[in-house]
């Protein structure tokens, strides 16, 4: 008899209501039947997460969203049609079968096209949606191999679909298409100047109170005390004042500094390194996601 696949163990596991680490080129997520009120349930559980954040909902294809949206908004159907799948999360009113315990009560929902072969197989093949936030403890720093999954929840979530390192590293793009005009509420690499380019017009900043992922003050926090430098030369006097820090400056690649953004702030953790001084990149394209991210670790 054939053993499995690994995507066939873990349809098994959600079709059980069970919780599965699912890979995306962004994070990993831990992911439950959309449709499973008390599989997505068990996700607030086991991360310790508040029952008010929203969770997001990961599709297959553009073609679903009308089907987990009760209107698809024209700013949501344009970013569909030319960034997923990718790493853009679109906030969309809420169609009538989406569980409250999945928007945290809100009339709106988060959906998003995650570009992995692995998570697209496994999307294709389960036919719904997966609510999945990021695979770790609520807070903490996300999860870029399956190993952090292993490492932050281990027996808690029922399988792991190990699809190797994250390429892009930080969370999804979120953008706010219920207001005009619309909001980035969470940037990530798909940038605001490449959403207003394909938009044709420009998008309004964040406001209002916090409605999708990511949007609290303190996220993505190591155990170490993260410290911001804007330079190089600002990083070298806080190093002189913490001799036992850590620097961490990719701002040569903003590319490799998303990717290695979360490793290297568990790899401290695992060190035992008490202070991270982390080099800001500029605030521009990728930049903008990094120092957010940043930004959060160090609230």
């Amino acid at each position: 008899m054939t053993a499995a696949s690994p995507v066939e163990h873990a349809l098994e596991v959600l079709g059980a209501g069970g919780l599965v680490a699912i890979p995306t080129e962004t994070v990993y997520g831990l992911a439950a039947d959309a449709s499973n009120e008390a599989a997505v349930r068990r996700i607030f559980a086991v991360k310790g997460r508040p029952a008010d954040h929203p969770l997001i909902v990961h599709v297959a294809s553009a073609e679903q969203l009308g089907a987990w949206a009760s209107r698809v908004p024209a700013a949501a159907a344009v970013l569909a049609d030319t960034c997923w799948p990718g790493p853009l999360t679109l906030l969309v009113p809420k169609a009538a079968h989406v569980l409250p315990v999945v928007t945290g009560g809100r009339e709106t929902v988060g959906i998003r096209v995650p570009a992995h072969p692995l998570t697209t197989e496994l999307l294709q093949r389960f036919g719904g949606g997966l609510a999945a936030p990021s695979a770790n403890r609520f807070g903490r720093v996300s999860p870029t191999t399956a190993q952090h999954v292993r490492t932050d929840l281990g027996d808690l979530v029922d399988y792991v679909l190990d699809g190797g390192a994250c390429p892009v590293g930080v969370e999804s793009t979120i953008v706010d298409c219920t207001v005009e005009p619309p909001q980035i509420l969470r940037p990530g690499a798909i940038s605001a100047e490449q959403i207003s380019h394909l938009l044709g017009r420009e998008l309004a900043a964040a406001s209002g109170p916090s409605r999708a992922a990511g949007m609290l003050a303190s996220h993505y926090a190591p155990e170490a005390t993260v410290l911001l430098a804007e330079s190089a030369d600002e990083a070298a006097v806080l190093l002189a004042a913490h001799p036992d820090a850590r620097v961490l400056d990719h701002t040569a690649d903003l590319v490799a500094y998303a990717q290695r953004l979360y490793a290297d702030l568990r790899q401290a953790d695992l060190d035992g390194v008490p202070v991270v001084v982390a080099v800001l990149p500029r605030a521009e394209g990728l930049g903008h996601a990094i120092r957010d991210r940043l930004r959060k670790a160090a609230h």
